[in-house]
């Protein structure tokens, strides 16, 4: 009796493991991603030369300024030598957008852009941020690296070499999903956002570092079109 009885716990109990694992992998695998109303972010580049020497010769490029409110994007493309200037403005939804241009932009009804503009496909676009679907490249031979703490944050990391390049990449766990990533199927891949991607061209003997950097605020071009635009909702 006794045995049958330790037989009938340890059927229970491994019954009661068995349920227990399935439902914490079916509320992992239900997690909800977050996906924040409204921010931006920033394409960050520095260019070394003749990195080997040293990295004194080195580029300063600001790419990009996005920001977005829910499903709407607006671009800055910064000037490239003078920075805290905007060069052009593009309005992207979903896989297409509209130039919209600095003159008189604050008065821009995005709404009302569809119907004055051909959009333009996305993944044709050249300035500013790439919308790419591309993988990275040799990305199958990818070899991982422990985690490390960067600028006080803790990232995955990843390598991939070749024989003219060798490249790190840097992703920051995270359930947070903005309307931008860099390379999405490395994101899915490690549960994160890809924030730094660094890279060597042996032949070229060039350094190159491209940084994501998120932020809560809109630049003040971009929040003079997004506030127009609520005020011009609210008032329908």
């Amino acid at each position: 009796m006794f045995k049958k009885s330790s037989k009938s716990f340890r059927i229970s109990a491994g019954f009661n493991i068995t349920m227990l694992l399935i439902s914490f992998f079916v509320l992992y695998s239900c997690k909800e991603k977050i996906k924040p109303e409204k921010g931006g972010l920033d394409l960050i580049s520095n260019v070394y030369v003749d990195a080997s020497k040293g990295l004194d010769k080195v580029q300063n490029f600001h790419i990009s300024r996005i920001n977005y409110s829910g499903s709407n994007i607006l671009e800055l493309i910064p000037d490239l030598n003078f920075p805290e200037l905007t060069e052009n403005i593009f309005y992207i939804k979903d896989s297409i957008y509209y130039k919209i241009g600095t003159e008189n932009s604050g008065n821009t009804i995005l709404s009302e852009i569809s119907k004055k503009q051909q959009p333009l496909l996305i993944k044709n676009k050249i300035e500013g941020a790439i919308f790419s679907k591309d993988w990275i490249p040799n990305y199958k031979n990818k070899k991982n690296l422990s985690d490390t703490i960067l600028f006080n944050k803790s990232y995955k990391r990843f390598e991939v070499n070749s024989p003219w390049t060798y490249s790190r990449f840097y992703i920051y766990p995270t359930d947070t999903i903005l309307p931008y990533s860099l390379y999405k199927h490395a994101e899915e891949d490690y549960g994160g956002r890809l924030e730094r991607i660094d890279s060597y061209n042996k032949k070229k003997d060039v350094f190159v570092t491209l940084q994501l950097i998120t932020r809560k605020n809109w630049d003040n071009e971009a929040k003079e079109i997004f506030d127009f635009n609520a005020f011009v909702k609210k008032k329908k």
